[in-house]
């Protein structure tokens, strides 16, 4: 029986340290989440030390107030999590801690363990320990147990009642924490089961910090989500006011010199327009050919004002996948904005589109001014943004490299779990 309790006590040992190291390095975790966790941790490491410690005290007879204080101490350690879990839940259900019903309770009856506890020093109607150096319970010891008995068994039916109020994963971590401490507690007021409790509160605790770390990682995830999504949406909304003014103006040039032609150029930009709008009230990855839509309308606008002076080509045969709205469109009114050299020649845009064996590759360049990639100018935050879109929606890469003739080249590369 002594080798597996050593062998209890290693094990827990071993995943308190993994637990703190998990808890300090990995980020995406909230600072109360954090600091709870680390207390939490450092309680049930200390706790082990001085079980390993009382072990080996008891190997030895004599030393039996010194054996009551360790045991004392390893007592007290051992339930210390109960009331920090009540703490915890309270905050995670947003509730004030000063002024929870249930907090209030629960330190009653931690009072009523912390004095029961204090006395075992001066009786042994609760533990003692026989000349022979063995450990035995007295008659009381159930007593002992019982108000952090009633604690656990408050945490566990307030977790269930304010369930609503937790994630999905917060609500199961809450639950795999209480259970098997609520099962060990029950069992130790009639057997000798500290290093089950032990070991059992430190994998409850392990699995209790792996479910809230990944709801609070989904939790920023999605907050990043919303924000990039945001970010697209202010660009659509805060169209380059020029774009809009020389649209208009050229289709009133338009009305008397060319009517079929200002027709033409009303139905692209209000296609455009609309597909603007409809791109930022998708919060999902859409269609390529949506895509290519969008910005052959917008590249007919562009071209009915500059003519000669923008000349673009299409090779896109292939078409089907899927990516984030406002994806090419964006990147080509990029290239056009700040490529266009009025005293130059005629800017040259091409858009193509491959197969690859991990996915597709969309590849757009220009034989503009060009930019430096390093710089952080109005067209990099703007891929940048794009990058961002394509990493979280899905899994995709945006490169910039300069291109041979002058210009820029912009890859886009989305993998196969798009399509």
């Amino acid at each position: 029986m002594e080798p597996f309790c050593y062998f209890i006590i290693g094990a827990t040992m071993l995943l308190t340290v993994m637990g703190l190291w998990f808890t300090v390095i990995i980020p995406g975790i909230d600072r109360w989440s954090r600091r709870f966790f680390l207390a939490y941790f450092l309680v049930l490491m200390l706790c082990s030390f001085i079980s390993l410690a009382d072990m080996i005290l008891y190997r030895y007879p004599g030393m039996e107030t010194v054996k009551k204080i360790f045991g004392v101490l390893e007592t007290l350690l051992l339930a210390l999590p109960i009331p920090m879990l009540t703490a915890y839940l309270l905050h995670c259900c947003g509730k004030s801690i000063k002024e929870s019903w249930l907090f209030r309770i629960v330190l009653g009856l931690w009072s009523v363990f912390f004095i029961l506890l204090g006395s075992t020093l001066f009786t042994k109607y609760f533990f003692f320990s026989s000349p022979d150096g063995q450990y035995h319970r007295g008659p009381w010891f159930p007593l002992l147990i019982l108000p952090l008995s009633a604690i656990t068994l408050l945490n566990l039916a307030c977790a269930i009642r304010w369930s609503k109020r937790l994630s999905r994963k917060y609500y199961f971590g809450f639950l795999i924490a209480m259970l098997p401490m609520t099962a060990t507690l029950f069992l130790h007021a009639f057997v000798d089961v500290i290093p089950l409790i032990d070991i059992s509160t430190v994998v409850s605790a392990v699995s209790m910090l792996g479910f809230i770390l990944s709801d609070q990682i989904e939790q920023n995830l999605r907050q990043e989500r919303e924000l990039v999504h945001q970010r697209a949406s202010v660009m659509v909304l805060q169209m380059r006011p020029h774009f809009i003014y020389n649209t208009l103006m050229s289709i009133y040039s338009l009305c008397n010199l060319d009517p079929q032609k200002a027709r033409q150029v009303t139905m692209d930009f209000t296609d455009y327009l609309r597909k603007n709008f409809n791109a930022v009230a998708s919060e999902n990855t859409i269609p390529f050919s949506t895509e290519l839509e969008h910005t052959r309308a917008y590249l007919a606008v562009e071209q009915a004002q500059f003519e000669e002076m923008l000349l673009v080509e299409f090779d896109t045969p292939f078409t089907q996948f899927r990516l984030p709205p406002l994806t090419l469109q964006p990147i080509v009114e990029n290239a056009v904005k700040h490529g266009r050299d009025p005293y130059a020649g005629p800017l040259h845009v091409s858009v193509r589109t491959r197969k690859t064996d991990s996915g597709c590759e969309i590849v757009v360049a220009d034989d503009g001014r060009g930019f430096d990639p390093a710089d952080e100018s109005e067209p990099q935050l703007a891929l940048n943004n794009i990058r961002k879109r394509l990493e979280l929606m899905c899994g995709g890469s945006l490169t910039i490299t300069p291109n041979d003739g002058g210009g820029t080249v912009v890859t886009l590369t989305i993998p196969d779990r798009t399509n």
